[in-house]
């Protein structure tokens, strides 16, 4: 069984108050097994609506989207979700947060509470079992959240701009932390963000996707440019004063750009 995605002429088509809204139009691409995929582009371009779709939350008007050679059509705990804004159990203690999946997919107690310990430690949230979402920091929230979707050991894992509601140190950590955890399990990545030097520092390939109706502007390979060893093993404060890391995080902000300034 192979993580691998593959899309296959995906568009979207919405109806709203002023119409017929196209959000993707020929969306065309494979994801390699084990590949940490990052997708940028100006707002409202498609993005969630592709991780949506990924998801099996939404079904594409056209066309259609492969995990494994496999088409997806509805959710699953193969494929976990990771949100901006947590989506925690307010009334759940952190423990119960990441038991939930477990619990709903008929794991047994003993393998659930193995699991559970091990994540845990994994995420750095060992004595924080019995604490509420309310009585944790945003960065703490979603360590809870990552802790909930690894548990489930998916075989793609889809964040929709995981931290964009931390401030900037805790984002900083959070991608470290992340790159760390992922490196333990290494499923298949869709990653998205509106931040280039998040999507530059931890893609394997990044993604540039043009304004609605959402296509794919450009295709970046990291590999082709840092030769061999990923800059995110390394520290994100080392990484970013690298001139190459500087050079491609420009090149890929005025891909971004070019899609946002108005067009005459």
């Amino acid at each position: 069984m192979t993580n691998d995605l593959r899309y296959e002429h995906v568009s979207m088509q919405f109806d709203s108050r002023a119409g017929r809204v196209q959000a993707l139009q020929a969306f065309d691409f494979a994801i390699r097994q084990s590949e940490f995929l990052v997708i940028v582009g100006p707002s409202g371009c498609g993005k969630s609506t592709l991780l949506q779709v990924t998801a099996g939350l939404q079904k594409p008007t056209t066309g259609r989207v492969l995990l494994g050679g496999e088409t997806v059509d509805t959710p699953g705990p193969e494929k976990a979700i990771v949100f901006q804004h947590f989506s925690l159990f307010p009334w759940k203690s952190v423990q119960g947060n990441i038991e939930f999946g477990l619990r709903i997919n008929g794991i047994p107690p003993a393998e659930r509470r193995q699991s559970i310990a091990h994540y845990m430690r994994l995420i750095g949230l060992d004595g924080f079992e019995d604490h509420y979402p309310r009585q944790l920091s945003g960065g703490m929230q979603q360590r809870v959240a990552l802790a909930r979707s690894f548990v489930l050991k998916p075989r793609i894992l889809l964040m929709d701009e995981p931290f964009a509601a931390l401030d900037a140190q805790n984002r900083q950590l959070m991608q470290e932390e992340l790159v760390r955890i992922w490196q333990t399990q290494r499923p298949t990545v869709l990653f998205i963000t509106h931040s280039v030097e998040e999507a530059v520092f931890l893609a394997d390939r990044i993604i540039v996707m043009t304004r609605r109706p959402g296509r794919i502007k450009e295709v970046i390979d990291i590999a082709d440019i840092i030769d061999g060893d990923h800059w995110r093993s390394h520290s994100y404060d080392e990484t970013i004063r690298r001139p190459a890391f500087q050079d491609l995080r420009a090149r890929v902000w005025d891909l971004v750009k070019n899609e946002i300034e108005p067009r005459h």
